[in-house]
């Protein structure tokens, strides 16, 4: 995949493998209160470091290692750390009425590091959130600010996006267009990578709405190190929490010698870059204790760049699954393993066809012609399908797909062809070892900017 006016993904996914290790930083109104999650309408005034040294966090990170700062620029409350025009919820209407983001960038290029921004599509404060109607006017304000953070900031490695398609979230890449906000990523800053903290949902096989795949410890997602075959990215604070406490100069902190040994060394091995948070205290500085604890990285670890030579993956699937929840019907199916756990947007449940059936199908309604160019069988772990067949119906008539390109990943199999136009699309399985077992069945109409 070429991206227009940048280099190849793979490349972009290989030298963010390379970069191997980088410092999360989460820095806000939650940094002022008890909780990571701040009441969404809390008033700003309250965010006043008086002692704030971005170049001390620069600093820090560098002498563990690392080659970039993750900084969080807009956490779930929506409060933003740069100087935007978007809303007043920032950092330049509170006492300290600097730009944050702008003084941190500058520090990292003095320092020849990279810059990464974790952001969050879920803003309680703007109520971009479950319930609250998402109107175009939510998405273009998503897309003002990266347009802001995109072209005041100077070149970003990459946006990590959070709070989208999670069960705490609740919002859906339909909700807010997955593929328009991606493709207008790219249209700025081609060589950005797109980041989603999806994990924990889509299978380790392919890439589903990333361009790199993400493990959130904190979260529970643990990537394996022995089968890992995805360019990937796991984060993990050293502290109790992401955002500081007051209890954190006098906590235990997470075991730096067995992050080495557990983690970076293992991850880096599997293609994963390790990002370790260090948060900052109310006056604007991390800890004595946590500055030691990074240092301490660096003494016992060097980064010594490239490792390991990142596997091919199969492009990242980035249009709108169009299939879900839809009415779906099948052959025969496996007690009460039925056709609907094929597109109930659940990669743990599965459609099983009983194994009395030779030769199983299945099938979704769509809205009358369709726009169809890819469809994606993902399936159950013990499911071993060998063969199958795409039909298209359109004005009545069945047809078969011609040519798809198929490209298998694991248990994830990946069909794309020029897009038609349908009015269901159906799967014959025409050959399989034992039970097969069905995750989910994609059907993805192409995105189009007009």
């Amino acid at each position: 995949m070429l991206l227009a006016q940048g280099k190849s993904l793979h490349q972009l996914q290989q030298e963010f493998v390379d970069l191997r290790f980088g410092m999360f930083v989460h820095f806000g109104l939650p940094t002022f209160q008890n909780a990571d999650w701040t009441d969404p309408d809390l008033d700003a005034a309250v965010f006043n470091p008086t002692r704030l040294d971005t170049r001390q966090w620069v600093s820090t990170a560098k002498s563990a290692g690392c080659k970039f700062i993750c900084v969080s620029v807009k956490h779930h409350a929506g409060f933003c750390m740069w100087n935007t025009a978007t809303t007043d919820y920032n950092v330049m209407n509170t006492p300290l009425h600097r730009d944050v983001l702008k003084e941190l960038t500058t520090a990292l290029r003095e320092a020849g590091m990279q810059v990464m921004f974790h952001f969050s599509i879920l803003d309680t404060h703007h109520r971009i959130r479950h319930t609250w109607p998402f109107t175009p006017e939510k998405t273009e304000f998503i897309k003002a600010q990266l347009r802001e953070l995109l072209t005041d900031y100077g070149p970003v490695n990459t946006i990590m996006c959070d709070g989208w398609d999670a069960p705490w979230g609740r919002i859906s890449y339909s909700d807010i267009s997955f593929p328009e906000i991606y493709s207008f990523v790219k249209s700025l800053q081609p060589n950005c990578l797109v980041m989603d903290l999806n994990g924990a949902k889509y299978p380790k096989d392919a890439l589903f709405y990333s361009d790199i795949s993400c493990y959130e410890q904190g979260a529970g997602q643990r990537i394996s190190a022995d089968d890992n075959r995805l360019p990937a990215m796991a984060c993990y604070p050293l502290q109790r929490t992401w955002f500081w406490k007051e209890s954190f100069p006098t906590d235990e902190l997470k075991d730096v010698e067995q992050i080495v040994r557990e983690n970076i060394i293992p991850y880096n091995n599997a293609y994963c870059t390790y990002i370790l948070n260090a948060a900052p205290n109310r006056e604007g500085l991390i800890d004595a204790n946590a500055v030691e604890a990074m240092r301490h990285i660096g003494e016992i670890w060097k980064n010594t760049g490239h490792i390991i030579e990142v596997p091919t993956a199969p492009e990242p699937i980035t249009d709108i699954n169009i299939a879900i929840g839809r009415k779906c019907d099948s052959s025969w199916s496996d007690d009460m393993m039925l056709m609907d756990f094929a597109n109930d947007d659940d990669f743990t449940t599965c459609w099983d066809s009983s194994p009395e059936v030779e030769h199983p199908w299945w099938k979704v309604e769509l809205d009358e012609a369709t726009p169809v160019g890819m469809v994606v069988i993902t399936e159950g772990k013990r499911s071993r399908m060998q063969s199958f067949t795409l039909e298209i119906l359109r004005r009545g008539v069945w047809q078969s797909v011609g040519g798809p390109s198929v490209v298998s990943s694991g248990r994830v199999h990946i069909c794309r062809f020029p897009p038609v136009e349908a009015e269901a699309v159906r799967v014959r399985f025409t050959a399989q070892d034992a039970t097969l077992s069905i995750a989910e069945i994609g059907v993805y109409s192409p995105y189009s900017k007009i």
